[in-house]
């Protein structure tokens, strides 16, 4: 068998009708689409027209959407343009323990220029209360930025429910939808979200692209100064190939989502069952019902996350872990330890992450050689040996 890839949540193969739709161009289609020569008026036409499918996807108007480099930017540009545009009214913010690093260090950084900022906790399944969100608001309150769902365990947020508080309380709220555009239904109006992030990459699109939504009328300040690009909120020569390929993507993804979904699913929990009945020990990470259709994390005590991942990659396996060893952090994943779990065990957490491009072949694979993996491991475990004559 080749070699399996279940690193979705990280990256994505590029799908064909994207890549399809991007070689033009490199080529023919070559043009600044901020020209206003034939040449550059035709690449505006794609630009516009990979506009107008990421608005139709999240239910939002063309002129709501903005292009960016990626989810990472369209989070520091959602969180910093509203901190700084509305700063007169307030300089307090909410979010979660359990963002991704893109939000928790952009709040970190404004906590330095005087703003302040509340992170709530999640439950064991890594949910936050949308009455804890609601009892944190002040009236210096301006922002709330809660994500989707969780990038590591999958878990799905009450977005709805926090949209409808921070509409009633008239308090901006970002989503940072990276994770969730392109796996499940998304609707900014359903949402009530003001802001929402995507990236293309995590739906089989090209790297280097995402997209920020700003509802109209929301006062978020220019990230990027200089051209007129994006209506004068972003400046820099429009990314035309990878805007192409994330409208292509996108449009895909949402044209399939149902049946994509309801077969991922399928995968996700055999994968899951099979992981549970064959390891002892072994215990799933995040909400068992609530969580992304391709996402599978689970903790495996007395083993070290990164030496599983080794182990499955020499198997031909590719997936990523818990730890964050592998980013020169000797510290566990930051959602790990918000959803309870001591140090050791989170050290030992496995995330398996499927696309569409997975087969149930794959999966069998999987579960065929993991176990084996996993025994040997722990059989130079002396902590397991510890607590394996703990239990006689």
């Amino acid at each position: 068998m080749d070699r399996i890839y279940m690193d979705n949540a990280a990256t994505t193969a590029i799908a064909p009708e994207a890549l399809a739709a991007m070689l033009p161009c490199f080529g023919q289609v070559y043009g600044n689409a901020s020209s206003i020569h034939e040449t550059g008026r035709d690449a505006r036409k794609l630009v516009e027209a990979a506009r107008r499918t990421v608005a139709q996807a999240l239910g939002a108007k063309p002129s709501e959407i903005y292009f960016t480099s990626g989810g990472s930017e369209s989070d520091n540009w959602a969180i910093k343009g509203a901190a700084f545009g509305n700063r007169k009214k307030g300089n307090h913010i909410i979010t979660t323990q359990i963002e991704h690093h893109a939000v928790l260090h952009t709040c970190e950084w404004l906590e330095k220029q005087g703003f302040q900022v509340t992170y709530l906790p999640v439950d064991e399944f890594g949910r936050v209360d949308p009455k804890a969100v609601e009892s944190a608001i002040t009236d210096q309150t301006i922002l709330i930025s809660v994500m989707a769902a969780n990038n590591e365990i999958g878990t799905i947020q009450p977005i709805p429910e926090i949209g409808r508080i921070a509409r009633e309380r008239k308090v901006l709220f970002h989503c940072d939808a990276v994770q969730a555009v392109g796996a499940i239904p998304v609707d900014v109006n359903a949402w009530q979200v003001d802001m929402l992030s995507l990236s293309g990459h995590k739906f089989h699109g090209p790297k280097g692209v995402g997209a920020l939504y700003i509802r109209t009328g929301s006062k978020v300040d220019t990230f990027l100064h200089g051209g007129a690009q994006e209506r004068g909120k972003r400046a820099t020569t429009e990314n035309v190939p990878g805007i192409v390929g994330l409208g292509a993507a996108l449009d895909k993804a949402v044209n399939h989502l149902e049946e994509n979904g309801m077969r991922l699913i399928y995968l996700r929990d055999k994968l899951i069952r099979g992981i549970l009945d064959n390891i002892p020990y072994a215990r799933l990470n995040g909400h068992p019902l609530e969580r992304l259709p391709g996402n599978v994390n689970v903790s495996i005590p007395y083993i070290e996350g990164e030496a599983l991942l080794l182990r499955l990659d020499l198997a031909g396996v590719a997936a990523s872990s818990g730890s964050a060893c592998t980013s020169g952090s000797l510290d566990p994943s930051h959602v790990l330890l918000a959803i309870g779990l001591p140090h050791e065990i989170a050290h030992g957490s496995l995330r398996l992450s499927l696309s569409d491009m997975n087969t149930e072949e794959e999966v069998d694979e999987v579960l065929r050689i993991l176990p084996g993996i996993v025994t040997t491991l722990r059989a130079m475990s002396p902590m397991y040996d510890d607590f394996i004559r703990s239990q006689q």
